[in-house]
């Protein structure tokens, strides 16, 4: 079982003919993701990284069945993207571009919730299920098969994270980069109960930052998940009023500082992480066994 993605999956690229496009299609398909095709308006009958190229999301969903978009379009472009994507039938949708104006944005996840469509982004890294597909531009490196689902506003923080958990025997099942920008369409709330869900999920770990409410929000989820979360916030020590690297990390007063989302999430008795050294510490203590034997990891 995976969340969003798996080896099954038909995804279509939209902005397949963009430098980015292209490379990341190399890589997907590489990888061994059904990439189904490509959207370009007014390419449509061309072909470009061997697959075909159609002149709308619709065309592209109706001829391939696709259940997944990556959009790589630029900034002002993406808000016509995405809402072609949904209006298409597309289940989801990875914002691969940065810096979505915010009027835009919540234009789409207005748009997305009326379908019942999961964006992920803007600024998303995308999704990974590991030995089946990636979608997006999230590399491939530190993930390995297992049993740990893995949510993150921040993708470096990802990397560092499935690295620990791979290296100490867990892997993972899926992983899933919710964006960096300041207004993201799914955020933890969603992604967390998917996990809930999941068969193959035996523990969730929620990777938050400084900035936004995003998982002050998602307090009401956790308390009411059956499956053990541990939860990591990046930034503890980013002084007030920089954006730290992006536009998501950002405290603006007493909004959006690392104090006030550890001290909501201890009062739900989840299992914070202050190191990443704790995450399989703290994952032994729960009871959840390691799920790879004889790993060898890339260095």
């Amino acid at each position: 079982m995976a969340i969003l993605l798996n080896k099954y999956s038909k995804v279509i690229v939209q902005g397949l003919e963009t430098d980015a496009g292209r490379f990341h299609t190399k890589r997907m398909i590489g990888y061994g993701t059904n990439i189904a095709g490509g959207v370009t308006s007014g390419q449509g009958g061309t072909v470009i990284e061997e697959r075909p190229v159609f002149d709308s999301a619709a065309e592209a969903v109706r001829e391939t069945k696709a259940e997944t978009g990556v959009i790589f379009y630029p900034a002002q472009d993406v808000k016509m993207a995405a809402v072609e994507g949904i209006q298409a039938g597309l289940k989801s949708i990875i914002i691969a571009t940065g810096n979505i104006p915010k009027r835009d944005m919540m234009f789409v996840r207005k748009e997305a919730a009326a379908a019942k469509v999961t964006v992920l982004g803007g600024n998303s890294p995308g999704i990974i299920t590991p030995g089946e597909a990636l979608a997006g531009v999230i590399s491939d490196i530190p993930f390995r098969p297992g049993n740990i689902g893995i949510v993150s506003r921040s993708v470096s923080i990802m990397y560092y994270a499935a690295d620990m958990l791979t290296r100490a025997g867990y892997g993972e099942s899926s992983c899933i980069g919710l964006g960096a920008d300041a207004i993201l369409g799914a955020t933890f709330d969603e992604i967390l109960w998917m996990f809930e869900k999941d068969h193959k999920t035996q523990a969730v770990l929620m990777i938050g930052e400084i900035g936004g409410k995003y998982e002050e929000q998602a307090v009401k989820t956790i308390k009411k998940m059956k499956k053990p979360v541990v939860a990591m916030i990046a930034g503890v020590y980013a002084p007030p009023g920089r954006v730290m690297g992006h536009a998501g990390a950002m405290v603006e007063g007493k909004t959006g500082g690392a104090g006030a989302k550890l001290d909501a999430l201890s009062a739900t008795g989840i299992n914070l992480a202050r190191t990443f050294m704790d995450i399989p510490e703290i994952l032994k203590k729960l009871g959840i066994k390691a799920y790879l034997d004889n790993i060898v990891v890339r260095t």
